[in-house]
């Protein structure tokens, strides 16, 4: 490898490593079933055999939401192992909401989504959970404007990568102002500058299920250290 692909690489695995040193949630689900800190929407998931098992049942008509409440907080490390059982996984998100603001649906800030074949990260308060859009979009028949489907573009980036089935992998998301950036592995895969990443009041963690085969384990949310 030449030198300075080498550097590149180091850099790499190692950005922002001592950044987030204040541990504010950790489960490593070795014990059966949720711990009292986990509330869920609309979930089918269990935790069994050591590791949660992401579920959203047949007859649902929203992905299972497995969610962590926090004290607000402006930038977090979210880091979890996952596994794709089979080809069945369609994938699932990280989610970063605040259920006091009102802006936006359900309170939603920011979100990442992992597939076998991509990650995309979409500012949810300025882009498609924005109240108007979220509105117009769900209206029948949808009446999104044109500057609402440029938004939801603008605020929206899908950073190409693999995910092999059946091994574990590791993702960390880290947002710093509003920056997000995300490593699969060790590996980083991208960032994204927005400005809705900056909310300051970050209250709600979740992992939400797209359907079923995805399992997780060593899930931790960690802050910047205290002043």
């Amino acid at each position: 490898m030449k030198p300075t692909l080498l550097f590149a690489a180091l850099l790499c695995t190692t950005a922002f490593a001592t950044d987030y040193p204040r541990v504010i949630f950790s489960d490593d689900f070795a014990a059966d079933g949720f711990g009292k800190a986990w509330g869920h929407y609309k979930s089918s998931s269990v935790v069994k055999d050591g590791v949660l098992k992401g579920i959203t049942a047949p007859e649902s008509d929203h992905a299972a939401v497995d969610v962590i409440k926090i004290a607000p907080e402006t930038d977090l490390e979210v880091s979890v192992k996952f596994q794709f059982v089979s080809d069945q996984a369609k994938g699932f998100n990280i989610w970063f909401d605040d259920r006091d603001y009102k802006g936006s649906h359900a309170g939603h800030i920011c979100s990442i989504s992992v597939n076998p074949k991509a990650v995309v990260v979409a500012d949810a308060k300025a882009g498609t959970f924005s109240n108007d859009i979220y509105e117009r979009k769900k209206a029948v028949p949808p009446t999104l404007t044109a500057e609402d489907k440029a938004n939801m573009i603008k605020w929206t980036k899908s950073m190409p990568t693999t995910v092999s089935l059946k091994e574990w992998h590791t993702l960390v998301v880290r947002t710093q102002n509003d920056v997000v950036e995300t490593s699969i592995d060790g590996k980083v895969v991208g960032s994204f500058r927005s400005p809705g990443v900056a909310h300051d009041h970050k209250t709600v963690v979740s992992l939400t299920t797209n359907r079923i085969d995805v399992n997780y384990d060593d899930f931790s949310i960690k802050g910047l250290a205290k002043p």
